[in-house]
């Protein structure tokens, strides 16, 4: 198919769909009008894209479908019918694309909180440098253990539930800065770290472990996909490739925002790993096994399901007919 040909054929029948598609009242008659040349033009598009792919002409003429479908239908689908793809394909996809910077960031954490830990606890002036001998001594014995028993479990699950969602909505929100998820993230890496020190300078480290470990390996891991989400955002702003950098940072915001959407499910299950399985009286082994259990089928949805909606095509971005067709750039 000659293209040129095709355009030069179409141009003032498109240009008419366009018309159709911005006028605001349309008479019965321009309304049957606007139905046969929204099919005509779906044909054409269907013989660009099948010749020549992806151009500039299918792109304009994509646009003046999505318009008079819109037009024509007056409302998007229902959201509940938008729910399915929502869990199963946009969001794994949008958490499978982050996976690398995720691992990358969870990595840093570790160390930074494992140098944090060594140098405070093994260092009697540093662990002074905390705060009187006497008040450290009663975190370690009592404080920090108190902390997940003093409230009710609901109230408790409920309070870091809502924190840590908040927390992992700035990272990803925040993200286009570039400074707010690593703030976030050395923040807790050197707090996690002052406390495992406290712990373990006065012989309770392995209390630390014990309380932390159920909760903290989902929860960490969810305020890590965050971080990495909110760098990637920031870094398509960065480097846009093709596209300009607004549609760059537009795309990376509408696929990167339903992680922080996802986050608060996972983190709804920490805070009730948190809430009832950390401060119980079960065996640490068994609580240790319910949080790995939670990371586990995280990891699961991330990777297993991401890496099937990716290979599908998923980017985690809206539709088409939701976002609208991108404008093409050279170069």
């Amino acid at each position: 198919m000659d293209l040129d040909a095709l355009t030069a054929a179409r141009r003032e029948e498109w240009a008419r769909l366009d018309e159709l598609g911005r006028t605001r009242r349309l008479t019965g008659p321009e309304v049957d009008e606007l139905v046969t040349r929204y099919r005509a033009a779906s044909a054409d598009l269907a013989d660009i894209k099948t010749s020549a792919g992806r151009t500039p002409q299918g792109d304009y003429v994509s646009i003046l479908l999505a318009r008079t479908r819109l037009r024509l239908t007056g409302v998007r689908e229902n959201v509940l019918r938008q729910a399915p793809r929502f869990f199963l394909r946009q969001l794994p996809a949008a958490l499978y694309r982050v996976r690398w910077t995720t691992l990358a960031i969870a990595v840093s954490f570790v160390v930074v909180a494992t140098l944090v830990a060594v140098w405070i606890s093994s260092d009697p002036q540093a662990v002074a440098a905390l705060g009187a001998r006497s008040q450290l001594q009663n975190y370690a014995d009592q404080q920090f253990v108190q902390y997940y028993r003093e409230n009710p479990n609901a109230i408790f699950a409920g309070t870091v539930w809502t924190n840590n969602a908040w927390i992992a909505a700035q990272c990803v929100l925040f993200g286009v800065t570039g400074i707010w998820p690593l703030m976030v993230i050395m923040q807790n890496a050197m707090g996690v770290g002052s406390s495992a020190a406290i712990m373990i300078a006065f012989d309770r480290g392995d209390v630390f472990f014990q309380f932390i470990l159920p909760h903290g390996l989902l929860e960490l891991t969810a305020i890590f996909v965050a971080g990495a989400a909110g760098l990637h955002i920031f870094w398509a702003w960065v480097a846009p490739g093709r596209r300009t950098r607004a549609a760059a940072l537009a795309a990376e915001g509408r696929a990167l925002a339903t992680v922080a959407v996802g986050l608060v499910f996972a983190l709804g299950l920490s805070g009730l790993v948190e809430g009832f399985v950390t401060p119980s009286l079960l065996p640490w082994q068994v609580k240790v096994a319910i949080g790995a259990a939670a990371l586990a089928l995280f990891l699961s949805y991330m990777l297993v399901l991401g890496r099937r909606a990716v290979r599908a095509g998923e980017t985690g971005d809206v539709t088409e007919y939701e976002g609208g067709t991108p404008t093409l750039t050279s170069g």
